[in-house]
């Protein structure tokens, strides 16, 4: 919906792109679903989750057997964003590093898009 002809919406790290191929054989599911949702003290949060086939809408992504799905939604929120995923002495988790965010909580798990109102002022998604 929101692509740049010939280039990807989103990319993925190696590391990325083991754990999702991984999870996805593990699981059986087709890939995962990456979205955007109200939430946070920064006002947006991302979201993951298993899917098992791509809804119409969806922006697809296939990089070296993983697959990630863009819900609709969240398709301008991210467009160029690199997907990661880091190992840490006391969590693993997947990273987003988005070109798109203007602010984001000190933990990292909340965000704030340019153009959203703060989250004490009553969250207001972009028109």
């Amino acid at each position: 919906m929101f692509g740049i002809p010939g280039k990807q919406a989103v990319t993925m790290t190696p590391a990325a792109i083991k754990q999702i191929a991984k999870l996805m054989g593990t699981k059986g599911h087709a890939g995962l679903r990456i979205g955007v949702r109200k939430g946070g003290c920064a006002g947006m949060e991302y979201t993951m989750e298993y899917v098992d086939a791509a809804d119409t809408h969806d922006e697809v992504v296939e990089q070296d057997g993983a697959c990630v799905m863009i819900a609709p939604m969240a398709q301008m929120f991210l467009i160029g964003t690199e997907v990661d995923y880091e190992v840490g002495l006391l969590e693993s988790g997947f990273k987003f590093n988005n070109p798109n965010v203007s602010d984001a909580c000190g933990c990292g798990e909340s965000i704030r898009f340019e153009g959203m109102d703060k989250p004490e002022d009553g969250l207001k998604l972009p028109n």
